[in-house]
């Protein structure tokens, strides 16, 4: 991904998209990298990471990534899940973040020469093209060496770059070795507290190893 001096930038984080493709590469991202490697590249305006909560829950894996990247530099928008049910009567879960991103997008294009759009949502094809009309260069993240590919061909072919993830797994992806730590702290943690209190539930601290996001 080509950066110009001075160039002025923005990224804008599909949470749930980039959570599915990195786990499809076989891999996790480490914010705290992939945050150094934009801002060694230019001059990094804002960061965006886009995600919807479930609000029934007592407890979600994915709020200490959240809690994380809002004291870390990040700019973080949420918003409720909604629950409905098919026409057969399914229960599902609708958390779709596409509008929130692209107004805030459009609203920030004036302040920026390039957006980094973290995501394979063809449906983001209409908002690549209308921010080139402004003159804004616009970079895509997202992959095609998975199978299936996780980004429409529409959205790569109308995207000035199309950035394949897995090139930047060795920038931006976790060390294994720290999650592997990472588990053993959280099982003696769960082992201890079961001891103090027999019948708990246990209890995730490992920021995305379990998000699911629908």
């Amino acid at each position: 991904m080509k950066f110009y001096a001075h160039e002025r930038v923005a990224l804008f984080i599909d949470g749930a998209n980039l959570y599915a493709t990195s786990r499809a590469l076989g891999f996790d991202i480490d914010y705290k990298r992939l945050l150094g490697v934009f801002e060694s590249k230019g001059k990094l305006i804002r960061a965006y990471y886009y995600t919807a909560l479930a609000e029934d829950q007592e407890y979600s894996s994915i709020r200490p990534l959240i809690d994380w990247l809002d004291y870390n530099g990040f700019t973080v928008v949420t918003k409720p899940m909604k629950e409905f049910f098919d026409s057969t009567g399914r229960r599902k879960v609708k958390g779709n973040m596409d509008i929130e991103l692209a107004v805030d997008a459009m609203e920030l294009a004036e302040r920026v020469d390039h957006i980094v759009i973290f995501s394979g949502d063809g449906d983001f094809r209409s908002l690549v093209e209308a921010l080139q009309r402004k003159g804004k260069r616009v970079s895509v993240v997202s992959t095609i060496s998975s199978q299936p590919p996780m980004i429409a061909d529409e959205l790569r072919r109308q995207a000035d770059v199309f950035v394949d993830l897995v090139s930047m797994r060795g920038e931006i992806g976790r060390d294994p070795s720290e999650k592997a730590e990472r588990a053993a702290r959280r099982e003696a943690a769960v082992t201890e507290r079961s001891q103090r209190t027999a019948g708990d539930d246990d209890f995730d601290d490992d920021y995305d190893d379990d998000y699911v996001e629908n």
